[in-house]
């Protein structure tokens, strides 16, 4: 999918009619993507643009700020630059106004379609360990297994924690390991047990099965939503 540029509003022609045709053709683009329930990157793409039009409009001093600017006197012997803007004028604002007016209601509507889908993914999915839990949480295994298959797709992973501005967040890198086949006498508990024999590790990792009652496709929907499942049911477990 061809996204959209994160300074489109302030990239190229400043038209209203331009902008719309752009805004329009990326947003049937996420339909396409939505309808064949492919979240990413689409979703978090559209969370994006949606919040910066919100921040855009709440201070519309950001919108002058990402105008080139022109210099208009350079004094060579304290080394400074003085800058005029460009955008003193009230039609040219009112244009970007009503780009912004008219972009809002469509990625919110489209920011609500996606997050349904993710709702409708997350509720097919259920979560629990495999044998004995580690007292370290924050490595281990993740098991994608579909209620009718026997194919288990394995994952190492492993739980980050880093600062955002304002408060502290928690991410999850993994790893591919393998496909593993569940038999009769093959179960989750045999698959870890072998994955203990082929990766030895100081430590005795967890395990945990991430199963789906319903087919999605995989690296746009399934993993990425198994991953924030897995973190969201780590966490709320160690509370």
């Amino acid at each position: 999918m061809n996204s959209l540029e994160p300074n489109w509003l302030t990239q190229g022609t400043i038209d209203f009619e331009y902008k719309k045709y752009i805004l329009l053709a990326y947003l049937q683009q996420v339909s396409k993507t939505f309808d064949e329930q492919k979240l990413y990157p689409a979703l978090s793409d559209v969370v994006m643009h949606y919040h910066n039009l919100v921040t855009i409009k709440k201070n519309k001093t950001f919108v002058s700020n990402q105008f080139p600017a022109q210099v208009t006197k350079m004094d060579l012997e304290h080394f400074k630059l003085e800058f005029e803007k460009m955008i003193f004028d009230e039609e040219f604002m009112h244009e970007v106004e009503e780009i912004i007016n008219f972009a809002m209601p469509r990625l919110h509507k489209k920011l609500e379609e996606g997050k349904e889908i993710y709702k409708e993914v997350e509720d097919a999915l259920k979560i629990f360990p495999v044998g004995v839990v580690s007292l370290n949480k924050e490595i281990g295994y993740m098991m994608l297994s579909k209620t009718q298959s026997k194919d288990t797709r394995v994952y190492s992973y492993e739980i980050t924690l880093f600062e955002g501005a304002t408060e502290k967040y928690r991410g999850i890198k993994t790893k591919y390991v393998g496909l593993y086949q569940r038999t009769f006498s093959r179960t989750f508990e045999e698959i870890k047990l072998q994955l203990l024999r082929e990766f030895q590790t100081a430590t005795h990792p967890s395990a945990y099965v991430i199963e789906s009652q319903s087919e999605f496709p995989l690296n746009e929907t399934w993993l990425p939503v198994a991953k924030r499942s897995l973190v969201r049911y780590l966490f709320m477990s160690a509370a």
